[in-house]
């Protein structure tokens, strides 16, 4: 059973996807990196002033007793951080529709090209062929 999961394990295909899954957590982490660094704050100023990674919208206000200690926490949407969550989502999407159509354009180039010439010997032999069945 041991050597069964250590082949299953080593086969390349196993391989492939467990550096896919890698790359593709790395290149999420870059790509939340990026709108929060640098996409939002660029994206500040053109919406008059709000950072976008910081807008709540605060559904019950939290209720304090006589002493001013939080009886019960406020309800809050933190809209900002899934509108930043969304805009990272399209961006990888993105990125991963155009490696796969360049993939399966690469793909598609290598089924078009044509099959090599048959050698000549075999070229030879399929001309004596026919020559002897149209004499039969």
């Amino acid at each position: 059973m041991l050597k069964e999961f250590k082949e299953f394990a080593m086969k390349g295909n196993l391989i492939d996807m467990a550096v896919g899954f890698v790359m593709g957590g790395a290149f999420a982490t870059v790509v939340t990196a990026f709108i929060q660094g640098v996409f939002l704050p660029i994206l500040a100023p053109v919406l008059g002033g709000i950072d976008l990674s910081s807008l709540k919208l605060t559904i019950v206000q939290e209720q304090l007793d006589a002493a001013g200690e939080v009886v019960k926490p406020a309800a809050i949407m933190e809209i900002g951080s899934f509108i930043s969550a969304v805009i990272s989502f399209l961006i990888v999407a993105f990125v991963m529709f155009m490696l796969i159509k360049g993939m399966n354009k690469m793909k598609k180039a290598e089924e078009a090209a044509p099959p090599p010439a048959p050698p000549r010997q075999e070229v030879l032999l399929e001309e004596i062929r026919n020559l002897l069945a149209k004499q039969s």
